[in-house]
């Protein structure tokens, strides 16, 4: 993978937003697209993304100047948060309940 490769991966995406990634990217699975777009580019696709993903997810890796080498971008609803842990990037994934606190396997009371 060069340094200037750009990652988009669509989850329950609009029928067209898909086809309208093929114009920049290739799409080498379903929902995942790979290609190097300049910066100019890919501003202008993630705004199109943002704003037209409704209920599904989308996650744009693309390269930046961190100690990682990329930078990450997620629009849409239950998505994974992008979670900056002392200069790296780390994703926080949305909690199933909102409202209840996280609790330990050996913590939760099963009932049959």
């Amino acid at each position: 993978m060069s340094a200037a490769t750009t990652v988009v991966a669509l989850i329950a995406a609009p029928p067209g937003l898909r086809g309208h990634l093929t114009r920049w990217f290739v799409e080498v699975a379903p929902g995942v697209f790979v290609g190097s777009p300049n910066a100019r580019i890919r501003d202008g696709l993630w705004k199109v993304l943002a704003d037209r993903i409704c209920d599904g997810q989308a996650v744009m890796i693309e390269p930046a100047r961190t100690e990682q080498g990329w930078a990450i971008r997620t629009a849409g609803q239950d998505r994974w948060t992008p979670t900056d842990f002392d200069g790296l990037t780390l994703m926080s994934r949305p909690r199933g309940n909102a409202g209840q606190l996280w609790k330990a396997a050996s913590q939760v009371n099963e009932t049959p």
